[in-house]
């Protein structure tokens, strides 16, 4: 199964030189243990773009879709035979980030 690992920036600062020290240390471990499928960090939500298609003409707005406090700032898609081992190892990813993380199963084809 494969799930995605929200990292949930609420802090600040953005990831400091000795939490980006320890994603990498966990990037390696998922990747040596054959959970790895990838990983990214995101910009701020500044950087982002809306875009609204749902009606005769598209709307383009820039900035985030909502104004929160939190926001996402990066992810992982996993790979693990179950949500007990996706949730054991999005707790490391927690641990090595310093930031809440959250996790969802992706739909299975069906």
């Amino acid at each position: 199964m494969q799930f995605l690992i929200s990292v949930v920036h609420d802090q600040t600062e953005l990831g400091t030189d000795y939490e980006l020290a320890a994603i990498d240390v966990f990037n390696e471990r998922l990747q040596a243990e054959g959970h790895w499928v990838f990983a990214g960090g995101l910009s701020l939500p500044a950087a982002a773009t809306v875009i609204d298609n749902r009606g005769g003409e598209a709307v383009v707005t820039d900035g985030p879709f909502v104004e929160t406090k939190e926001f996402l700032a990066g992810f992982w898609v996993i790979e693990a035979p179950d949500l007990d081992v996706a949730l054991a190892l999005a707790t490391a990813g927690s641990k090595a980030c310093h930031r809440k993380v959250e996790v969802r199963p992706f739909l299975e084809a069906g």
